[in-house]
């Protein structure tokens, strides 16, 4: 396994935790910390089964995905902690509220996903590998209030992650597409 720190890992998670306090996974009472923490197991278990240059980045990531999207933490909290690697990788991590903003939801989430997948795979593999971490969290059962129309938006986007992203990891790769190849949907 690669050489991670496990102390830079308890400081990204005490950060989320800090910034997530209160908040809580979709759908679930559980705080939304375990999601990030979800991540980074994903990641942690990757960094088993191939190496990678720079892991604690990936680790760290996984941690602080949310921080930028869903909080009050700006970018230059993430700089002043964690650096400007860590900071660059979240923010590519992070949807942008502005790109499709008068479209409808499909539309707009659409092309966010595409936006957050261009500015990611400018991104060193670590970043690309804890976007497909998330995907993989994230495909669980959906809500028994979506549409069937959601859930297979929903599952087009997992492919579309994969399609993009899968040659950053083959382990996290693989593990997407059997996600994918068991959720709900056409």
């Amino acid at each position: 396994m690669g050489n991670w720190s496990r102390e830079k890992y308890f400081k990204a998670l005490k950060f989320s935790a800090e910034a997530h306090k209160g908040q809580l996974m979709p759908e679930t009472d559980l705080p939304y910390v375990v999601h990030a923490s979800l991540v980074a197991m994903e990641i942690l278990a990757a960094l088993t089964a191939e190496e990678v240059d720079r892991p604690n980045i990936a680790v760290q990531c996984a941690l602080l995905h949310g921080c930028l999207e869903d909080t009050y933490i700006i970018y230059d909290d993430i700089v002043s902690k964690f650096g400007g690697y860590v900071a660059d990788g979240v923010l590519a991590l992070s949807k942008d509220g502005a790109v499709g903003i008068s479209e409808d939801e499909h539309k707009r989430h659409w092309l966010q996903l595409e936006d957050s997948l261009h500015r990611i795979k400018k991104q060193p593999r670590e970043i690309w590998m804890v976007k497909l971490a998330d995907r993989i969290t994230n495909l669980q059962p959906p809500p028994s209030h979506w549409s069937d129309e959601k859930i297979e938006r929903y599952k087009e986007g997992a492919e579309l992650i994969h399609r993009e992203l899968a040659p950053a990891s083959v382990y996290l790769g693989e593990r997407l597409r059997v996600k994918i190849d068991s959720y709900p949907g056409g």
